[in-house]
């Protein structure tokens, strides 16, 4: 494609950057084909292609965004299907990322988006602040529920507004996300040294996560069981925060890299002081972001290398299982499970193959989706801010994983669980609790009534 930055507009370095994924892309439209909004609504400018040509026109000729870009940009799931389809290697992700941010600086939102957006980044990061609002959200949660879902209005192309009624359905949706029971606190909390279980093999950082660890602080215990038995010493950074995904794709460029820089602060101090083999992620859309702090931190003096040397570390739980080994496969076990792959481990991060063969050597027999690349309808907080669309998709899932007449769902990531768990009829659970199982811990509870 071909571009007409000015030489004062490539000084910038996100404009340089952004020149070059542009240059990148050939229009050849292979991007559509995955693009769920596009397979959803059938608009170009709903599809990756579009979108491109959208930025690229607000770019490159410095304007501030108008409605119709945020529009479309704000339906973006930012699943990045179209980087695993795209020929080209054009870096979407990065490009659109950066669209967010300049729509942040440049548009005003209505009161009500501002409001709402405003009220997730205040209280999706920090794990007190959101026990409290899920707490307070219980009751209204389950009259939520009682709700209907998309109109047949979403099938014209028309998805949630952003007047009055777009932000109750958004309220609505949020209430419905509410869980009826929170889990208690876990054994497990930070900061701590978990040792291993016998001679030591590896040390490792394992990212406590934010909402994860209020809604299923299930996940990172089974992740510590694990690892200990295999001779790995667990460390739970004092320090560590929000790894910055749910506000960096909202835009807010700032608040994202205050966070990472947090993090990084606190991994780099680990690293220095007992050594790190990795830093393990069991959220796999944290994952994808903390992969990507060395980008993001690339023009900060301070932080530029420190942020690449935690990317370099940064790996999913499943790499690194896949990596150490939990030994010789065990017997066939009677428990089908449908595996989820997340679009940030099999987009963002390029890893299909690890969890599947960790589950089939654990005994489980395992069944791929239909359409397993089209997204689920999360993304972070799509589902809320775009929930018409995010239950048409997560409909759309749902019924790929019923097809497979699975006995349970296994994913790697807590936005997947969340949000998928309403519409199936079958448990679904963290890879890392059915390997944990498999291998001498606990049945996860979800699976206390199903039988091998």
């Amino acid at each position: 494609m071909q571009t007409s930055f000015t030489l004062a507009h490539l000084a910038d370095p996100d404009i340089a950057e952004a020149d070059k994924i542009l240059r990148a892309c050939v229009h050849c439209g292979f991007c559509t084909a995955t693009c769920p909004t596009y397979v959803l609504l059938g608009d170009e400018l709903d599809s990756p292609r579009g979108r491109v040509y959208l930025i690229k026109d607000m770019l490159e000729n410095d304007r501030p965004a108008t409605a119709e870009v945020v529009k479309h940009i704000d339906r973006c799931l930012s699943c990045l299907a179209c980087m695993t389809t795209c020929p080209s290697g054009v870096h979407y992700m990065h490009l659109v990322d950066h669209a967010r941010a300049h729509i942040e600086d440049t548009y005003r939102r209505p009161w009500s988006d501002r409001a709402v957006r405003a009220v997730l980044a205040a209280v999706l990061p920090y794990p007190a602040r959101f026990r409290a609002a899920l707490a307070a959200g219980w009751l209204p949660g389950r009259l939520a529920a009682l709700l209907p879902g998309a109109p047949s209005s979403l099938r014209k192309g028309a998805p949630v507004g952003s007047g009055l009624a777009g932000t109750l359905r958004r309220l609505a949706a949020m209430l419905k996300l509410t869980p009826a029971r929170l889990p208690g606190g876990s054994e497990y909390a930070a900061p701590a040294v978990f040792p291993p279980q016998r001679p030591r093999e590896g040390r490792v950082v394992l990212l406590q996560g934010c909402a994860q660890a209020v809604l299923a602080p299930s996940i990172n215990a089974a992740a510590i069981r694990l690892l200990t038995r295999h001779g790995v010493e667990v460390v739970l950074a004092a320090g560590e925060g929000c790894c910055g995904a749910l506000v960096h794709h909202m835009g807010r460029a700032e608040q994202a890299l205050a966070q990472a820089r947090t993090n990084v602060d606190a991994w780099i101090r680990e690293a220095e002081n007992g050594g790190l083999d990795a830093i393990l992620i069991t959220a796999s859309g944290c994952g994808t972001t903390i992969k990507d702090y060395g980008f993001m931190l690339r023009a900060d003096a301070a932080y530029a290398d420190k942020a690449a040397r935690v990317s370099a570390l940064a790996l999913d739980i499943s790499e690194y299982l896949a990596r150490l080994g939990l030994g010789a496969p065990a017997p066939a076990r009677g428990l089908k499970v449908a595996y989820q792959s997340a679009c940030s481990l099999q987009h963002g991060q390029k890893i299909t193959r690890q969890p599947k063969e960790l589950l089939a050597d654990a005994g489980f027999r395992v069944s791929e989706l239909a359409e397993a690349h089209l997204c689920c309808g999360s993304a972070g907080t799509y589902n809320m801010m775009q929930p018409d669309i995010a239950r048409t998709l997560r409909d759309r899932k749902a019924a790929a994983i019923a097809a497979t007449g699975a006995d349970v769902v296994a994913t790697g990531n807590i936005g997947c669980m969340t949000h998928l768990a309403p519409a199936l009829a079958v448990p679904i659970v963290h890879t890392v609790e059915l390997l944990d199982w498999a291998h001498g811990g606990p049945q996860p509870d979800a699976l206390k009534h199903v039988r091998e």
